[in-house]
């Protein structure tokens, strides 16, 4: 993570991170070019409306963009491509899963299950963020996931009511998994008609699209929402599975229980991705039995 002392130096960051020209995002606020000049030098904060928008337009957590567009801003650190922020550099790595297993009752009324357009463009948006080409962006196919299995398709907000994260699922047949876990099939080929009622299904399949929040307190708060969807669950066999190319993710599937099924360093290397792509598989039974 960066550490970002004011606005000016995140807006120019993320300027040049998209290859926008201070002229463009001046059209894209509405506001005239010298208007980004004084942003980007610190000469001026963003009123109550540009920083709203400023959230909207650049994808940043707005709690992060609250911080620094102050008089007395808030040192944050921030990494644009886990979309992640901390305000101490020992705070960055994700919290250990025995700690997260110890708290799971602990629950927040800002997670709710993915309801609206809004919901479904944010985490298409998250999701085209991590640039890999592996992950589904069909949001038809999250729509269906939601009424197959709106428990663990939920969405967190921040305390302003913005978005700060969500866990996605698609409730899949041993059948289509098993062609995921041969390669015969790859996330992104996944449809609407690939999905099953997990109650149906003799072994049940829960794949893991993705589980992300802006900040170590967020996830812990969605990551608990799902333990205890398996804690509490009557299902006695099914199987959990993940696709990553996150080194977060795969270490904290490690530290829940689950085995590495396979992963892909050519791919990585042609994708230029932050991990090797992994997929992983088991449940967590033992983990939570403890």
């Amino acid at each position: 993570m960066k550490k970002f002392t004011s606005l000016g130096d995140l807006l120019k960051t993320y300027r040049i991170r998209e290859g926008i020209s201070q002229t463009d995002l001046a059209a894209k606020f509405d506001v005239d070019v010298r208007s980004i000049i004084r942003w980007e030098k610190n000469e001026t904060l963003l009123n109550n409306e540009k920083e709203e928008q400023m959230a909207v337009i650049t994808f940043i957590p707005y709690q992060v963009i609250r911080n620094l567009n102050t008089t007395s801003a808030i040192p944050t650190f921030y990494d644009f491509d886990l979309r992640k922020y901390s305000l101490s550099s020992i705070s960055t790595e994700l919290p250990d899963a025995d700690w997260i297993r110890s708290r799971i009752d602990v629950t927040t009324n800002r997670i709710r299950q993915v309801n609206n357009k809004e919901d479904i463009e944010n985490i298409i948006r998250f999701t085209k963020l991590q640039k890999n080409p592996f992950k589904n962006c069909n949001s038809e196919l999250i729509i269906e996931a939601t009424k197959n299995l709106p428990e663990l398709n939920m969405v967190i907000l921040d305390q302003s009511g913005y978005y700060s994260g969500h866990c996605v699922y698609f409730p899949l047949s041993v059948n289509t998994y098993e062609k995921i876990k041969n390669k015969r099939l790859m996330e992104c080929d996944l449809k609407p008609e690939h999905l099953v009622n997990y109650k149906t299904q003799e072994i049940p399949v829960f794949y893991c699209h993705s589980i992300t929040a802006d900040c170590n307190e967020n996830f812990f708060y969605i990551i608990g929402s799902v333990l205890n969807f398996f804690r509490n669950t009557t299902i006695n066999n099914y199987i959990y599975a993940l696709l990553t190319s996150r080194y977060d993710s795969h270490d904290m599937s490690e530290q829940l229980g689950v085995t590495t099924i396979w992963e892909d360093f050519e791919l990585k290397e042609k994708y230029n991705l932050l991990s090797p792509p992994r997929l992983v598989e088991g449940n967590f039974k033992e983990f939570l039995k403890v």
